[in-house]
């Protein structure tokens, strides 16, 4: 029968959550979050979530309901740099977006 030292056993375990803890701080999650507006229409918006976002047609006609009786709709969550091209796109197409 072999002994463990605890100290010695312990250790790579403490060492793995600390990893872990570094790596969930780093990995933040941001929303793109898509306001209403009274110029674009349904269909346009629909668009350009597909386009610009990759929703499906199904996404994309959800959160635009969402955003017109609710005002706002996150239409997308993840990463700053993931996030950020998009919401640059959804600006160049006229459309009112902000990354919370």
């Amino acid at each position: 029968m072999k002994i463990f030292n605890h100290k010695s056993y312990d250790q790579p375990k403490r060492q793995y959550d600390e990893e872990v803890l570094v790596m969930e701080q780093e990995d933040e999650v941001y929303k793109l979050v898509l306001h209403n507006d009274d110029v674009n229409t349904f269909d346009f918006v629909i668009m350009c979530l597909i386009e610009i976002c990759g929703h499906t047609l199904e996404q994309a006609e959800q959160c635009t309901i969402l955003v017109h009786y609710k005002g706002k709709c996150t239409v997308k969550t993840g990463a700053l740099e993931k996030l950020k091209p998009m919401h640059e796109a959804l600006l160049d197409k006229g459309l009112s977006s902000e990354i919370q």
